[in-house]
Protein backbone atom coordinates (compact mmCIF):
# COMPACT_ATOMS: atom_id res chain seq x y z
CA UNK A 1 0.00 0.00 0.00
CA UNK A 2 1.16 3.56 -0.74
CA UNK A 3 2.08 5.72 2.23
CA UNK A 4 -0.57 8.24 3.25
CA UNK A 5 -3.36 6.04 1.89
CA UNK A 6 -6.62 6.49 3.81
CA UNK A 7 -7.80 3.11 5.06
CA UNK A 8 -11.58 2.58 5.36
CA UNK A 9 -12.63 1.84 8.93
CA UNK A 10 -15.40 -0.59 7.94
CA UNK A 11 -15.46 -2.70 4.77
CA UNK A 12 -18.48 -4.81 3.76
CA UNK A 13 -18.12 -7.55 1.14
CA UNK A 14 -20.68 -9.45 -0.93
CA UNK A 15 -18.90 -12.76 -1.55
CA UNK A 16 -20.00 -13.58 -5.08
CA UNK A 17 -18.91 -16.10 -7.69
CA UNK A 18 -18.04 -19.26 -5.71
CA UNK A 19 -20.29 -21.45 -7.88
CA UNK A 20 -19.25 -19.91 -11.19
CA UNK A 21 -15.58 -20.16 -10.21
CA UNK A 22 -15.99 -23.88 -9.44
CA UNK A 23 -17.91 -24.50 -12.66
CA UNK A 24 -15.15 -22.82 -14.70
CA UNK A 25 -12.77 -25.40 -13.23
CA UNK A 26 -15.11 -28.32 -13.95
CA UNK A 27 -15.83 -28.75 -10.23
CA UNK A 28 -19.15 -28.85 -8.30
CA UNK A 29 -20.48 -25.57 -6.84
CA UNK A 30 -19.74 -26.75 -3.30
CA UNK A 31 -16.02 -26.86 -4.11
CA UNK A 32 -16.29 -23.12 -4.78
CA UNK A 33 -17.97 -22.52 -1.41
CA UNK A 34 -15.17 -24.40 0.39
CA UNK A 35 -12.51 -22.35 -1.38
CA UNK A 36 -14.52 -19.19 -0.69
CA UNK A 37 -14.48 -19.94 3.05
CA UNK A 38 -10.67 -20.20 2.89
CA UNK A 39 -10.53 -16.81 1.18
CA UNK A 40 -12.53 -15.31 4.05
CA UNK A 41 -9.81 -16.47 6.48
CA UNK A 42 -7.07 -14.88 4.38
CA UNK A 43 -8.90 -11.57 3.88
CA UNK A 44 -9.70 -11.26 7.61
CA UNK A 45 -5.97 -11.33 8.36
CA UNK A 46 -4.99 -9.07 5.46
CA UNK A 47 -7.73 -6.52 6.21
CA UNK A 48 -6.64 -6.12 9.82
CA UNK A 49 -2.97 -5.97 8.85
CA UNK A 50 -3.89 -3.15 6.48
CA UNK A 51 -5.63 -1.19 9.26
CA UNK A 52 -9.28 -2.05 8.57
CA UNK A 53 -11.08 -2.32 11.92
CA UNK A 54 -14.46 -3.77 10.87
CA UNK A 55 -15.17 -6.36 8.18
CA UNK A 56 -18.70 -7.57 7.39
CA UNK A 57 -19.29 -10.40 4.90
CA UNK A 58 -22.52 -11.57 3.26
CA UNK A 59 -22.32 -15.34 3.69
CA UNK A 60 -25.93 -16.60 3.40
CA UNK A 61 -28.96 -14.51 2.48
CA UNK A 62 -32.63 -15.05 3.28
CA UNK A 63 -33.03 -15.80 -0.46
CA UNK A 64 -30.34 -18.51 -0.45
CA UNK A 65 -32.83 -21.02 1.00
CA UNK A 66 -34.31 -21.14 -2.52
CA UNK A 67 -31.18 -22.83 -3.90
CA UNK A 68 -31.24 -26.61 -4.60
CA UNK A 69 -31.59 -28.56 -1.33
CA UNK A 70 -28.28 -30.42 -1.76
CA UNK A 71 -26.46 -27.08 -2.11
CA UNK A 72 -28.19 -25.63 0.96
CA UNK A 73 -27.32 -28.78 2.94
CA UNK A 74 -23.69 -28.55 1.83
CA UNK A 75 -23.57 -24.86 2.78
CA UNK A 76 -24.91 -25.66 6.25
CA UNK A 77 -22.31 -28.42 6.68
CA UNK A 78 -19.62 -25.96 5.60
CA UNK A 79 -21.00 -23.42 8.06
CA UNK A 80 -20.76 -25.91 10.93
CA UNK A 81 -17.11 -26.60 10.08
CA UNK A 82 -16.41 -22.92 9.57
CA UNK A 83 -17.70 -22.04 13.05
CA UNK A 84 -15.06 -24.40 14.54
CA UNK A 85 -12.30 -22.96 12.35
CA UNK A 86 -13.40 -19.41 13.10
CA UNK A 87 -13.18 -20.06 16.86
CA UNK A 88 -9.52 -21.06 16.45
CA UNK A 89 -8.74 -18.18 14.07
CA UNK A 90 -10.41 -15.66 16.39
CA UNK A 91 -8.37 -16.90 19.35
CA UNK A 92 -5.15 -16.73 17.33
CA UNK A 93 -5.85 -13.27 15.88
CA UNK A 94 -7.72 -11.67 18.81
CA UNK A 95 -10.75 -11.29 16.52
CA UNK A 96 -14.21 -10.25 17.78
CA UNK A 97 -16.89 -12.19 15.84
CA UNK A 98 -20.59 -11.40 15.55
CA UNK A 99 -23.30 -13.01 13.45
CA UNK A 100 -26.04 -10.78 12.03
CA UNK A 101 -29.32 -11.94 10.52
CA UNK A 102 -32.35 -13.94 11.65
CA UNK A 103 -30.81 -16.90 13.47
CA UNK A 104 -34.19 -18.50 14.26
CA UNK A 105 -34.30 -20.44 10.98
CA UNK A 106 -30.85 -21.96 11.53
CA UNK A 107 -30.57 -25.41 13.14
CA UNK A 108 -30.20 -25.46 16.90
CA UNK A 109 -26.64 -26.81 16.85
CA UNK A 110 -25.55 -23.98 14.52
CA UNK A 111 -27.20 -21.41 16.80
CA UNK A 112 -25.35 -22.94 19.76
CA UNK A 113 -22.03 -22.67 17.91
CA UNK A 114 -22.75 -19.05 17.00
CA UNK A 115 -23.52 -18.24 20.65
CA UNK A 116 -20.30 -19.98 21.74
CA UNK A 117 -18.25 -18.08 19.15
CA UNK A 118 -19.74 -14.69 20.05
CA UNK A 119 -19.31 -15.28 23.79
CA UNK A 120 -15.71 -16.51 23.45
CA UNK A 121 -14.64 -13.55 21.30
CA UNK A 122 -16.72 -10.65 22.66
CA UNK A 123 -13.82 -9.02 24.51
CA UNK A 124 -11.24 -9.47 21.75
CA UNK A 125 -9.76 -6.19 20.54
CA UNK A 126 -8.53 -7.12 17.04
CA UNK A 127 -10.63 -7.13 13.88
CA UNK A 128 -14.39 -6.84 14.41
CA UNK A 129 -15.69 -9.50 12.03
CA UNK A 130 -19.41 -9.70 11.24
CA UNK A 131 -20.88 -12.66 9.34
CA UNK A 132 -24.33 -12.14 7.77
CA UNK A 133 -26.23 -15.45 7.97
CA UNK A 134 -29.85 -15.86 6.94
CA UNK A 135 -29.62 -12.13 6.49
CA UNK A 136 -31.77 -9.80 4.39
CA UNK A 137 -31.75 -6.02 4.65
CA UNK A 138 -35.53 -5.71 4.39
CA UNK A 139 -36.04 -8.55 6.88
CA UNK A 140 -33.69 -6.79 9.32
CA UNK A 141 -35.66 -3.53 9.03
CA UNK A 142 -39.00 -5.36 9.46
CA UNK A 143 -37.72 -7.08 12.62
CA UNK A 144 -36.49 -3.74 14.00
CA UNK A 145 -39.85 -2.05 13.24
CA UNK A 146 -41.72 -4.89 15.00
CA UNK A 147 -39.46 -4.51 18.07
CA UNK A 148 -40.14 -0.77 18.25
CA UNK A 149 -43.88 -1.23 17.56
CA UNK A 150 -44.10 -3.72 20.44
CA UNK A 151 -42.50 -1.14 22.77
CA UNK A 152 -44.99 1.53 21.63
CA UNK A 153 -47.85 -0.93 22.17
CA UNK A 154 -46.96 -1.56 25.82
CA UNK A 155 -46.18 2.09 26.53
CA UNK A 156 -42.40 1.77 26.84
CA UNK A 157 -41.88 4.10 23.88
CA UNK A 158 -43.75 6.99 22.26
CA UNK A 159 -43.93 7.05 18.46
CA UNK A 160 -42.50 10.58 18.38
CA UNK A 161 -39.39 9.27 20.18
CA UNK A 162 -38.47 7.06 17.22
CA UNK A 163 -35.44 8.58 15.50
CA UNK A 164 -32.89 7.44 12.90
CA UNK A 165 -30.49 6.71 15.77
CA UNK A 166 -33.06 4.59 17.61
CA UNK A 167 -33.74 2.57 14.43
CA UNK A 168 -29.97 2.10 13.94
CA UNK A 169 -29.70 0.95 17.55
CA UNK A 170 -32.44 -1.66 16.98
CA UNK A 171 -30.86 -3.20 13.86
CA UNK A 172 -28.64 -6.30 13.92
CA UNK A 173 -25.63 -4.00 13.40
CA UNK A 174 -26.28 -1.89 16.50
CA UNK A 175 -23.07 -0.42 17.88
CA UNK A 176 -21.14 -0.83 14.62
CA UNK A 177 -20.00 2.08 12.44
CA UNK A 178 -21.61 2.22 8.99
CA UNK A 179 -19.51 0.75 6.16
CA UNK A 180 -17.17 3.13 4.34
CA UNK A 181 -16.65 0.74 1.44
CA UNK A 182 -18.73 -2.07 -0.07
CA UNK A 183 -16.95 -4.57 -2.32
CA UNK A 184 -18.82 -6.99 -4.57
CA UNK A 185 -16.94 -9.65 -6.50
CA UNK A 186 -17.61 -11.50 -9.77
CA UNK A 187 -18.78 -8.47 -11.75
CA UNK A 188 -22.31 -8.24 -10.31
CA UNK A 189 -23.38 -4.64 -9.72
CA UNK A 190 -26.25 -4.73 -7.26
CA UNK A 191 -26.52 -4.87 -3.47
CA UNK A 192 -28.90 -7.86 -3.27
CA UNK A 193 -30.75 -6.81 -0.11
CA UNK A 194 -27.52 -6.35 1.89
CA UNK A 195 -27.28 -3.69 4.64
CA UNK A 196 -29.95 -1.51 3.01
CA UNK A 197 -30.09 0.98 5.90
CA UNK A 198 -26.36 0.99 6.62
CA UNK A 199 -25.10 1.59 3.06
CA UNK A 200 -26.72 5.04 2.73
CA UNK A 201 -23.36 6.84 2.31
CA UNK A 202 -21.07 3.95 1.44
CA UNK A 203 -18.71 3.91 -1.56
CA UNK A 204 -19.22 0.90 -3.88
CA UNK A 205 -16.46 -1.05 -5.60
CA UNK A 206 -17.15 -3.82 -8.11
CA UNK A 207 -14.56 -6.27 -9.44
CA UNK A 208 -14.67 -9.03 -12.05
CA UNK A 209 -12.61 -11.30 -9.78
CA UNK A 210 -14.62 -14.21 -8.31
CA UNK A 211 -14.51 -14.47 -4.52
CA UNK A 212 -12.25 -17.59 -4.32
CA UNK A 213 -9.61 -15.65 -6.31
CA UNK A 214 -9.92 -12.46 -4.23
CA UNK A 215 -6.55 -11.72 -2.63
CA UNK A 216 -4.58 -9.17 -0.62
CA UNK A 217 -3.71 -7.46 -3.93
CA UNK A 218 -7.39 -7.22 -4.90
CA UNK A 219 -8.24 -5.74 -1.49
CA UNK A 220 -5.46 -3.18 -1.98
CA UNK A 221 -6.92 -2.26 -5.39
CA UNK A 222 -10.33 -1.69 -3.78
CA UNK A 223 -8.82 0.54 -1.08
CA UNK A 224 -6.83 2.46 -3.70
CA UNK A 225 -10.06 3.07 -5.67
CA UNK A 226 -11.77 4.18 -2.43
CA UNK A 227 -9.02 6.77 -1.96
CA UNK A 228 -9.86 8.34 -5.31
CA UNK A 229 -13.48 9.01 -4.26
CA UNK A 230 -14.64 12.44 -3.11
CA UNK A 231 -16.44 11.42 0.09
CA UNK A 232 -19.50 13.60 0.69
CA UNK A 233 -22.30 13.33 3.22
CA UNK A 234 -25.32 15.48 2.32
CA UNK A 235 -23.08 17.49 -0.05
CA UNK A 236 -20.58 18.18 2.74
CA UNK A 237 -17.14 16.79 1.97
CA UNK A 238 -15.73 14.42 4.58
CA UNK A 239 -12.45 15.79 5.94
Amino acid sequence: MEEGMKIPNHVAIILDGNGRWAKSKGMPRNYGHVQGAKTVEVICEEAYRMGIQYLTVYAFSTENWNRPQDEVDALMKLLRNYMKTCLKTAAKNNMCVRVIGDKTRLDEDIRARIAELEEATKNNTGLHFQIALNYGGRDEIVRAVKTLAAKVEVGELKSEEITEQLISDTLDTHGLPEPDLLIRTCNEQRISNFLLWQLAYTEFYFTEVAWPDFSKEELEKAVAAYNKRDRRYGLVKEE
